[in-house]
């Protein structure tokens, strides 16, 4: 057409015309090595918070003290296309030094830790406390009516723990947020 209007039927295949929205969403857990100054967390959760991007677990400590450096640990979900966009923008920031893309590891390894507060007595005691060494879960403070149990291991392990508990007496849940390594002896 010579109007300049686009003609009925499939998009043309030209750049301007791709959509991301057909797109899976994906889950990445990103290892981000920054200085350790004043305002960084602040730059790098006002990237997300900015172009609207979510976080959905943010863990922050210092790693190496002679270099000031302190490694964030950041659990977010997007396209392909989007999470190359948040690793691409991180990089640009001045205090960051090295964006590791843990998911995409064959490598990665990722854990967490939640205390679980549970209360009851009788048989619900005794079944929390029997899903409890089923999931490798240390009491950690006990009472009459309650238990607090300690758990470690993959976000989907903890999540799956606390909705076992929820019908036997879950008063409290407290997470860390994701900690992520990778395998072997080099950094990263």
């Amino acid at each position: 057409m010579s109007d300049g209007t686009i003609p009925p039927g499939p998009a043309p295949k030209s750049a301007y015309f791709l959509s991301h929205e057909d797109e899976e969403v994906e889950r990445r857990t990103l290892a981000v090595i920054v200085d350790n100054e004043p305002g960084v967390l602040a730059r790098v959760v006002g990237l997300f918070s900015g172009r609207g991007y979510n976080i959905d677990s943010l863990t922050v400590a210092e790693v190496d003290a002679s270099q000031h450096r302190s490694r964030i640990t950041i659990v977010t979900q997007g396209t392909a296309h989007i999470l190359e966009q948040i690793e691409a923008q991180l990089l640009r920031l001045v205090p960051v030094a090295e964006v590791i893309d843990i998911t995409n590891s064959k490598r990665g390894i990722e854990r967490e830790l939640a205390l679980v507060k549970v209360a009851g007595t009788g048989e619900k005691r005794v079944e929390a406390l029997r899903i409890g060494e089923i999931f490798r879960a240390h009491v950690i403070d006990t009472t009459n009516e309650s238990f607090i149990f300690e758990v470690t291991g993959a976000s989907d392990k903890l999540t799956q723990f606390v909705d076992l508990m929820r019908p036997l007496g879950l008063v409290e849940v407290s997470r860390t947020g994701v900690l992520s390594i990778k395998r072997g002896k080099e950094k990263g």
